[in-house]
Order: structure tokens, then C-alpha cells, then sequence
């Protein structure tokens, strides 16, 4: 499975973006799929997760209704829609897929990783 993010930039505090990653490969749409940052000098750590046909969600209490994630199935598609960005969301956003079907936080469960979108939250 390979995953391609993207959708990073410069945004002020307050703004918003919305990342996207494509996953090709042999990637299954029963996997479940997830978004992980890493700011600097920190751990990463999880965001959010979305299982098998969007059933289950999961979100990280820092981005709890601020980030949606969602999918596109027919085009093996996550999205990660941030909204009220704040400079504590700056980091480097990776996609990851699990190939399990329920959705996961734990980013050992993860089988495949994305290069990386950096996103930067001005103040």
C-alpha cells in the first residue's frame, strides 16, 4: 500500500485547511485509515481514525470538534478537515492505514504510512 498526502500550507490562526490522501496499491477498502501528527521536538501522536466504511470514528480530545475526518471509498480517499486552527496544531500530518477494519489510535496498529504534509498555524 502506498499513501500520498497532501493539502499543507501557511494558514493563520483561526483558518482552516483540509488534507487529503490517496492510497493505491493493495489497499482494501475494509482497512481503516487514520491521521498522526508529529510537531517538533515532540512525539507523534495520534488524531484521528475512521474505520471500515465510516461507521466508527475516533478523534483525539485536542482536535475534538475542530478536525473532521471522513472518506471517499470510491476513490480509496481520507480526508482530515481542520477548522479553528490554532499554532499548537502546527506539525507534520501523516495518513496511515491499519488493516484492520475498526478504527484505531494506537499508531503500532498501523501497517502503511504517508510521506507527510507539514501544516503551519500562524499566530
Amino acid at each position: 500500500v502506498q499513501l500520498q498526502a497532501s493539502g499543507g500550507g501557511l494558514v493563520q490562526a483561526g483558518g482552516s485547511l483540509r488534507l487529503s490522501c490517496a492510497a493505491s496499491g493493495r489497499f482494501h477498502v475494509s482497512y481503516s485509515m487514520g491521521w498522526f501528527r508529529q510537531a517538533p521536538g515532540k512525539e507523534r501522536e495520534f488524531v484521528a481514525a475512521i474505520g471500515w466504511r465510516g461507521r466508527y470514528t475516533l478523534y483525539a480530545d485536542s482536535v475534538k470538534g475542530r478536525f473532521t475526518i471522513s472518506r471517499d471509498y470510491a476513490n480509496n480517499m481520507v480526508y482530515l478537515e481542520m477548522n479553528s486552527l490554532e499554532p499548537d496544531d502546527t506539525a507534520v500530518y501523516y495518513c496511515a492505514v491499519s488493516n484492520t477494519a475498526v478504527a484505531v489510535t494506537t499508531g503500532s496498529r498501523y501497517n502503511y504510512w504517508g510521506q507527510g504534509t507539514l501544516v503551519t498555524v500562524s499566530s
